[in-house]
Formats: C-alpha cells, structure tokens, sequence
C-alpha cells in the first residue's frame, strides 16, 4: 500500500456479466459487481472483443456497456494475445470453435488483469481449464491469472466481518 492507498485489483470482465446484469439468475451480483466498480473498488478491463460481442446483443446491454465504458479500460486485439489463444488452443484447452472464448482469457492475461470474471462455466470459469491456461501462461513468460464468478469476487453487504 502506497501513501496509505489501498491499489485496486485489475480485473477482466467478460461479455456475460455485462448480459448478466438483466439475467434474473445473475443479475444481483453482476449489479453489485459492477456498483463496486463505480466505487472504485475494482479497474475494470474489457476489450474490443467484449463491445464487439455486446453490439450483437439486446440495446439495453450495450446501453449499459456505454455507462460502463467510463470505468474501463479497454484491451485492444493485438498480436500479443492472439498469440497467446493460438497457444491455449494448440494445448486443446478449448477447440476452434469456442477461440473467442480463449481470446478472453488471452486478452486478460496480456492486459496484466489479476482476475477474470466470468459466468461462462464451461469455457472459462471451469476448475479443469484454470490450470491448463496458467500452464500456458507460464510457459509463455506471463504471470498466472485467476478466474472467477461475480458472487465471488463482491462483497456480501449482509455479512458480518
């Protein structure tokens, strides 16, 4: 802690938690997540990959993307971490047909995030593939990365600490 500041964790939030928030499964705490972001409590990384995917999607994510974009910063697609979803995908982590999948990790990694967080269970929120694209990572010279759910990344409000 520098001067008595408390340094934010980088984290990477994919297409799905901003979806998230008008999904009645998860919309509590991808709403909370991103009210922490607004706090500051969180540097929120997205990429072009997410806008491009949220274009595609209903109005009222992007309208909610274009609130968000004030809070983020934004990776670009660049060789870096192209290079690296052609490594996870050589490694079989994922197939082709899932490779944006490995770009989100990808642009994660190269973006410095510490975290990821994610509500796609099968692809990159998923106990067997977290090892694998560290693996990578760490052959490739970059530093792990953790990957999570919004549930456990937020502060419970209800909790007694």
């Amino acid at each position: 802690m520098a001067n008595g500041k408390k340094s934010r964790i980088r984290v990477y939030a994919d297409t799905s938690v901003f979806g998230g928030v008008f999904d009645e499964e998860f919309d509590a705490a991808s709403k909370r997540f991103f009210k922490e972001v607004q706090e500051k409590k969180f540097v929120l990384i997205t990429s072009e990959l997410v806008r491009e995917e949220i274009l595609a999607g209903p109005e009222k994510v992007q309208k909610h993307f274009e609130k968000m974009l004030a809070y983020c910063e934004i990776a670009e697609v660049e060789r870096q971490a192209l290079e690296l979803q052609a490594a996870y995908l050589k490694e079989e982590i994922l197939s082709d047909k899932y490779a944006t999948d490995a770009l989100h990790v990808a642009l994660a990694t190269v973006s410095n995030a510490k975290m990821i967080i994610s509500w796609n269970f099968k692809h990159i929120v998923n106990f067997k593939k977290i090892p694998l694209y560290n693996a990578v990572n760490k052959l490739k010279g970059y530093d792990p990365i953790e990957i999570y759910s919004p549930p456990e990344v937020i502060e419970d409000e209800n909790e007694n600490v």
